[in-house]
């Protein structure tokens, strides 16, 4: 858990440098930092999608887990955790919703997240949470001084998301294999791709419906251990 707990305090410091400096940046900087910056995230998406082996398995993931996630409203809910955390600290910043979703999401999907963790949790090494607590403290200060303070509470998003893999793959070391952490990392670089297109407001994109897709290779690569062994 060292790694992801690493993580999250980059994220809470570099949320906090970037809400302070808010009012320091102006209004066109911001923008064309945040253009910027969804041009950067669709490329590491797409850098992490190009990886798979198996495409059909990534497409049939993409819409099973769409279908399952829109099911639970997954995003629905994310914006609703977002205006009750809103609440609780008593913000009246209409961003900070967008930028708890945003910055969680950013935070959560893709290969650095899945791998750090499953790296984490399989052999200790914290090495790749480390680059990422890095990359994530530089974007936060962005994110939060563009989305505002809903930003430093996708700490907790990354808490929870990365120690549960983090968690989970220290049970089951023997059935993840590198095929399998391969097309979830593939899975995930679809969807980091579609978050950059949100951050570019070309489409709206309800990326947190797509969130049960990265999982969906485990589960798959699960079903065919036990039918071979039937």
């Amino acid at each position: 858990m060292l790694g992801t707990i690493v993580n999250s305090i980059a994220i809470i410091i570099g949320g906090i440098i970037g809400y302070f400096l808010k009012h320091g940046i102006k209004d066109k900087y911001k923008e064309t930092i945040m253009q910027g910056l969804g041009l950067t995230v669709i490329v590491i998406g797409l850098m992490g999608a190009l990886k798979s082996e198996n495409v059909l398995l990534v497409i049939i993931s993409i819409v099973i887990g769409s279908v399952i996630g829109e099911a639970m409203s997954i995003e629905y809910n994310l914006d609703r955790l977002g205006n009750w955390i809103e609440g609780k600290v008593g913000k009246t910043n209409t961003n900070f919703s967008k930028g708890f979703v945003t910055a969680s999401l950013v935070y959560c999907i893709g290969a650095m997240a899945i791998v750090g963790a499953l790296e984490s949790g399989l052999t200790g090494n914290h090495q790749t949470l480390f680059v990422k607590s890095i990359l994530d403290g530089i974007s936060s200060i962005i994110f939060a001084s563009t989305l505002g303070i809903g930003v430093i509470f996708s700490s907790i998003s990354v808490f929870i998301y990365q120690g549960m893999i983090t968690i989970t793959a220290s049970l089951v070391k023997t059935i993840l294999v590198d095929s399998v952490i391969i097309e979830m990392s593939a899975v995930g670089g679809i969807l980091i791709m579609g978050i950059g297109i949100n951050i570019l407001e070309i489409k709206k994109i309800k990326i947190g419906n797509m969130l049960p897709a990265v999982f969906i290779p485990l589960i798959y690569h699960v079903v065919t251990l036990l039918w071979i062994i039937d």
